[in-house]
């Protein structure tokens, strides 16, 4: 996938802290653009925003006292998403244009993004700081206000920030923000999907796609099934799903599956692992990383790992449910 050179452009609002630490940042409006401004975030008035955002933003930047902080108004420029994010702002910026799929996974720079997001204590009232949570809990309890920490992480979840109309997704702590669902996709349960990671087409989700990963149009990945991703074991490797694939339940790849590919339940198939051939040769499986037509099996007998050719197609996605 190339990677986009375009700049970017958003609007919305930010949380910083009482000394001037950004926790996150919002965006309402934003775009790519052909030549963006000088990198830059500036904060915007009260007039500005709502000509942004319209009316029902009036209000909205305020200082949270419970939290202690400041929710302010922000437009953040990009100059190029080929350049690596260079602070809180930015970084968002690039995970909000994943999820509003503006941008497809890899298609842009996240070099050193964990060291730009603070870790927060991510509450029912918004980021906060992990050690103000005491103080925090009992100032809301005071005013009768719910206050639940549903995570500590650097990455919030996706759907408190941008909640597709065009997809289900079972449990909203599964999928973070900077995960690309496209339309028709369905996340189970026990799904997960990462950021910069995701689907081009409808699919089923009830295992893992990790960070890095692209699952194409009609596969489905099946209950608790893994793919890995580029946080394993800081490989650089970028695993990719073809379309009409079957990852079966319990299995796992290591390797890029071309298009009409099937893993058989329970089998893991990692780079370096050994697969008996049709005509009785041995490869390593990176040497079929990509191919298509394939269907991946243990020999219940030998115990071997094989690979034939697909010759009947499985079902495929079930429609009522993928539309």
């Amino acid at each position: 996938m190339a990677v986009e050179l375009r700049g970017a452009s958003g609007e919305g609002f930010a949380t910083v802290t009482a000394d001037g630490r950004v926790l996150d940042s919002w965006f309402l409006q934003l775009c790519l653009v052909e030549e963006a401004g000088k990198a830059a975030t500036v904060r915007l008035t009260k007039d500005e925003i709502i000509r942004s955002l319209g009316e029902q933003a009036d209000g909205y930047a305020r200082h949270d006292e419970i939290r202690n902080v400041d929710i302010v108004a922000i437009r953040t420029d990009i100059d190029s998403l080929g350049s690596a994010p260079t602070d809180v702002h930015d970084a968002y910026l690039r995970l909000h244009l994943l999820s509003r799929r503006l941008v497809q996974p890899n298609c842009l720079n996240l070099d050193g993004i964990f060291n730009l997001l603070p870790n927060n204590a991510w509450t029912t009232l918004g980021p906060c700081e992990p050690s103000l949570v005491p103080e925090a809990r009992l100032l809301a309890r005071k005013r009768a206000l719910a206050f639940e920490v549903t995570g500590v992480d650097k990455f919030p979840r996706m759907t408190d920030y941008v909640t597709p109309a065009d997809v289900r997704i079972a449990d909203a702590d599964r999928v973070r923000l900077g995960a690309h669902l496209a339309p028709g996709t369905t996340v189970m349960h026990e799904g997960f999907c990462n950021f910069n990671a995701g689907t081009l087409g409808p699919c089923m989700v009830e295992g893992r796609i990790s960070a890095g990963v692209v699952v194409g149009r009609g596969s489905d990945v099946g209950g608790g099934a893994s793919i890995m991703g580029t946080l394993s074991g800081g490989g650089k490797e970028r695993i990719t799903v073809g379309e009409r694939c079957l990852i079966g339940a319990n299995a796992g790849i290591g390797i890029s599956l071309g298009d009409d590919c099937i893993v058989e339940a329970g089998c893991y198939v990692t780079a370096g692992a050994r697969i008996l051939l049709e005509d009785g040769r041995v490869l390593k499986a990176k040497e079929l990383s990509g191919q298509r037509g394939l269907l991946f099996r243990r020999n219940s007998q030998s115990g071997a790992l094989e690979a034939t050719r697909r010759t009947p197609n499985w079902d495929g996605l079930n429609a009522q449910l993928h539309g």
